[in-house]
């Protein structure tokens, strides 16, 4: 079965989601190793309080692929270049993480565990209802005698990992280049809306979706704007492995757990990319309702971008098995 006909089965489960109401709009993109794509939107970019049409152009909040498509290439890079050991502790770049406390567990982990959330971090933590100032708040993350429990997928392992980036650049994280295609903010009128926020009291476009990104006024695990154009280049040059991501593809695809490797994902049962993906497959999503998966064993990746917390989160957008559905459209055989 030819791109064309796998892409037309998987936008069809899109569609279907559309019309059914379950989530104002989105974007589907399918891409092969040739650099052949297939792209298509549906439904609405914004519907409250004026209604806006999704299009091809769109650009969304991709909430934690920031993770994927900005602060994993990047400090798997450094790791390749010399810059960083990954193996070893985050006080190498940040030494004065914890310092209060020099036996503190937290000052013994070191930037692989972090890509792999193999720490004991919390999930979730509201940064944000600490403070508005984002220099106090990194300091809070940095000196803060967190409670370890089991090692979960945890924001703080890449708020941590974006601290280290802008401590060797010297310099903030909107204030880092975020890749060809990419942007920290957008025009609002040309971005897909998240959320009415009631912390922030008005309807999100063009600005972070993200709480404790937006009180950082930048980090490492959330705050990505990008098109289904610029992040299906990303899945190309990755299945590539052209540019930057030649000296990063081949950790990405490395495992460090049965659920993860540097960064990304890996196929288990029940997972986003669904259950007829090959072994060499990666992906990836965001809160807001994005995700990217690639396939290197098949040689292609696909994007599903949407904004299904707009207006709000707490409704059933019915995303997880959509996700899935699609992914199994895209590389079923028969």
């Amino acid at each position: 079965m030819g791109l064309d006909e796998k892409f037309d089965r998987a936008f069809a489960l899109l569609a279907e989601a559309v019309a059914a109401g379950k989530i104002p709009g989105g974007v589907l993109g399918l891409v092969d190793a040739s650099g052949k794509r297939v792209t298509r939107a549906i439904g609405e970019a914004q519907k409250i309080p004026v209604s806006r049409p999704m299009t091809e152009d769109t650009w969304f909040d991709l909430a934690s692929l920031t993770k994927v498509l900005f602060t994993t290439p990047r400090i798997l890079a450094l790791a390749a270049e010399g810059r960083i050991d990954l193996d070893a502790s985050l006080t190498t770049v940040i030494p004065d993480f914890a310092q209060y406390n020099p036996d503190n567990w937290q000052r013994k982990i070191t930037f692989r565990q972090c890509l792999g959330h193999q720490t004991p971090f919390p999930g979730v933590f509201p940064l944000y209802t600490y403070g508005d100032d984002p220099n106090r708040l990194r300091h809070f993350v940095l000196q803060r005698d967190w409670k370890a429990g089991p090692a979960v997928y945890s924001d703080i392992n890449f708020i941590l990992l974006g601290i280290a980036i802008e401590r060797l650049e010297g310099k903030t994280i909107r204030n880092i280049e975020p890749g060809q295609g990419f942007a920290w903010s957008v025009d609002p009128d040309n971005a897909a809306a998240t959320e009415h926020d009631p912390w922030r009291g008005r309807v999100l476009f063009g600005e972070v979706h993200d709480e404790n990104c937006a009180a950082l006024q930048g980090s490492g695990h959330a705050g990505l704007f990008g098109t289904v154009s610029s992040v299906l280049a990303f899945a190309s040059g990755a299945l590539n492995a052209n540019g930057l991501l030649a000296l990063s593809v081949p950790l990405m695809r490395t495992p460090l757990s049965a659920r993860r490797t540097h960064g990304w994902e890996r196929p288990y049962e029940g997972w986003s990319g669904g259950e007829r993906n090959s072994p060499g497959t990666i992906g990836h999503t965001g809160f807001t309702g994005t995700g990217l998966w690639l396939d290197f064993d098949r040689g292609h990746a696909w994007t599903l971008l949407t904004n299904r917390v707009h207006p709000t989160r707490h409704f059933d957008s019915g995303i997880f098995a959509l996700r899935r559905a699609v992914g199994d459209a895209i590389n079923s055989e028969e």
